[in-house]
């Protein structure tokens, strides 16, 4: 298994969250910023933490902060700025619309990574979640290309890496539930 010391964890928070209305990192659940549950959920298994996103209020939270190094390009200029910023060989990635995730779902996703591997990525429902991966740091070269291609789809660049996807038990897939939407969170309340 990948030591902590040797994994970074990357915060995608830079979204423009036109559907929520408003920051997702930011909106309450459980009378805590979705950005919080994910940053007590990837805390015992990194080293370090880093928040993509040009919003300063996230600084609040102690954690280094990254704004995107290219400007409204979606989750691909996301992963790109934060492995620019990462010191570390290995990276746990997650979307900050995930506020259920746990650390025992990630790691299932450490403990099946090998260096066979650019990326391992989970899928809930038949759907590859990119956006709950773990990333080797030199993936960047690949989003840098796509980004020079301007192609803007993220699961294009994964196919074009070394990739693997891992099933959960389907008792686990509400922990990756993508909160989008407020009739989304009012649909979650009730999990805790």
């Amino acid at each position: 298994m990948i030591e902590k010391r040797n994994i970074t964890g990357i915060i995608l928070a830079g979204g423009k969250s036109s559907r929520m209305g408003s920051d997702k990192g930011f909106i309450n659940l459980n009378s805590k910023p979705f950005i919080v549950h994910i940053i007590e959920a990837l805390k015992p298994l990194v080293n370090t933490i880093i928040i993509v996103s040009d919003n300063m209020d996230y600084d609040k939270f102690g954690h280094q902060r990254v704004n995107d190094i290219i400007k409204n390009y979606g989750p691909i200029s996301g992963l790109y700025s934060g492995l620019s910023s990462s010191r570390t060989k290995y990276n746990l990635v997650l979307s900050c619309d995930i506020p259920l995730i746990k650390t025992f779902i990630l790691e299932q996703l450490i403990k099946q990574f090998n260096d066979d591997y650019d990326m391992v990525q989970l899928q809930s429902k038949n759907k590859s979640m990119p956006l709950i991966a773990i990333y080797k740091t030199h993936c960047l070269h690949a989003f840098e290309s796509q980004i020079k291609k301007k192609e803007k789809r993220l699961q294009v660049a994964v196919e074009k890496l070394k990739n693997k996807t891992i099933n959960l038990d389907p008792e686990n897939d509400q922990y990756l539930k993508n909160i989008n939407t407020l009739a989304q969170l009012n649909e979650i309340q009730h999990l805790y």
